[in-house]
């Protein structure tokens, strides 16, 4: 006689062993491997894992592509439409063949000072026509950039117009110089000057004959009384290598 133990169950077999005893089969291996501390609960084996994984896979493989029905949806994608206004085009009078920038040589903002002498180093080492307004030295530079850009935008320096046309500050010149876009912008600019204006001294100002620089005049009727012919620094722009002040309409 031989004994089998499997888990909690034993199993005795002998030779003559009685045709309706009962006998474990193949389809008797989950009662086989089951817990007889729990009787009624079912667990899922890997047999049933392996088919549910098996039928996912199916569906996944089976699922249609895209059609008139299904169709994917795209991300929108940017079109030219023609019937849309474009943002208007900012230009600078008088300014056709050369670069204008707005910027301050004051240090009271360092990243601005900062900005403002990056921009200018890199336009002059295209040795182009630059016409450089300092804010500083004449408020009237301000209120150009004003009414050329609109009252409502936030002024900041530097402002850079190339070939009259407005480019933009410091991030946009920086962009366009490492890309090296920057150059082409410039081709066809008129070649700079490297000689010193005699009257000025390259400074592009001079003292006001007025008021000899102190932006007061004196009257025996009035007195005392603001110069009308500078501004307030007491200063006036060189005749000889400064340009007439704008206009615009």
């Amino acid at each position: 006689m031989l004994v089998t133990r499997t888990k909690s169950k034993i199993w005795v077999h002998n030779n003559n062993y009685n045709n309706s005893s009962p006998c474990p089969s193949f389809k008797d291996i989950h009662t086989l491997l089951s817990d007889d501390s729990k009787p009624n609960s079912k667990k899922p084996n890997i047999f049933h894992r392996v088919r549910r994984v098996t039928a996912i896979l199916r569906a996944l493989t089976t699922r249609p592509g895209p059609g008139p029905d299904l169709p994917f949806k795209a991300l929108p994608q940017p079109e030219s439409n023609p019937n849309r206004k474009s943002d208007p085009l900012i230009q600078i009078p008088g300014a056709d063949k050369k670069i204008v920038i707005y910027f301050t040589s004051l240090r009271v903002i360092r990243s601005t000072f900062d900005d403002c002498k990056a921009v200018r180093s890199i336009l002059r080492s295209f040795r182009v026509s630059m016409d450089e307004r300092d804010v500083s030295m004449d408020t009237g530079f301000m209120e150009e950039l004003k009414m050329i850009l609109g009252e409502k935008t936030k002024l900041s320096l530097p402002r850079v117009f190339i070939g009259g046309r407005y480019i933009g500050g410091a991030d946009e010149i920086r962009q366009l110089h490492e890309s090296g876009e920057l150059k082409k912008y410039v081709e066809g600019l008129i070649p700079a000057d490297f000689s010193t204006c005699q009257v000025c001294g390259g400074h592009r100002f001079i003292l006001c004959d007025e008021c000899s620089g102190s932006h007061k005049c004196y009257s025996e009727k009035g007195g005392f009384r603001t110069c009308l012919a500078c501004n307030e620094n007491g200063l006036i722009r060189c005749p000889s290598c400064y340009y007439a002040p704008i206009t615009l309409r």
